[in-house]
């Protein structure tokens, strides 16, 4: 399977997670023309990969992608973060990152966010190594772990969420999952510094 075909089967699985169309998300990120990219998926079909609805993956095309899940808030995007979400993505072939809801970032950070939920999306679906940004659930990390059943759960160097405590959550739902804590080449800098540093200014620049 070449770099082409595990596009593809990539993106019929964001498809699959959001109802959008396979084929446009591989033109978007391609620049090939629609009718090579059907061509390409008939062999997938005929490889036993992809369903012949040209929409979905087959067990085996599932199996054949390993899909990594991060997490954050990233209100404030920075070098930090880029760093983070590559090493995430060098894990696996598709890397879906979850942001936290507003009403979540208040009861962590004690602050009402800079960018909505539907911004710090927009923001982190537009980073080129991001196949697919979600809007976490309220309280239960474990029901976007469900939907998107990820081989690979990537923490930040200083997020709190404990290894054991995610393998458990996982086991209960009979996923096998590996959780991979990720290191930064720069640790002081963060959102959180970032904004003690500009304190209520950070609001004008």
């Amino acid at each position: 399977m070449d770099l082409l075909d595990n596009a593809i089967l990539s993106a019929m699985l964001v498809g699959s997670l959001t109802n959008s169309n396979a084929i446009e998300i591989v033109k978007k990120k391609n620049f090939l023309p629609e009718d090579y990219i059907i061509s390409r998926i008939e062999r997938l079909i005929k490889n036993g990969l992809v369903e012949p609805d040209k929409k979905t993956l087959t067990d085996v095309g599932r199996t054949s992608l390993r899909v990594v899940l991060a997490g954050g808030v990233f209100d404030i995007i920075h070098p930090g973060h880029i760093y983070t979400l590559n090493s995430a993505k060098s894990l696996g072939d598709v890397l879906i990152v979850v942001v936290a809801t507003d009403k979540t970032v208040q009861k962590m950070k004690k602050r009402i966010p800079l960018h909505n939920q539907e911004q710090r999306k927009k923001l982190v679906n537009s980073l080129s190594m991001v196949d697919l940004c979600l809007i976490g659930y309220e309280g239960d990390i474990f029901k976007t772990v469900e939907m998107v059943r990820p081989e690979i759960i990537a923490l930040g160097y200083d997020q709190v969420h404990q290894e054991k405590s995610i393998t458990d959550g996982c086991s209960k739902l009979n996923l096998q999952v590996k959780v991979a804590r990720l290191q930064s080449p720069n640790p002081e800098i963060s959102s959180s510094k970032i904004e003690e540093k500009y304190g209520e200014n950070i609001h004008d620049i």
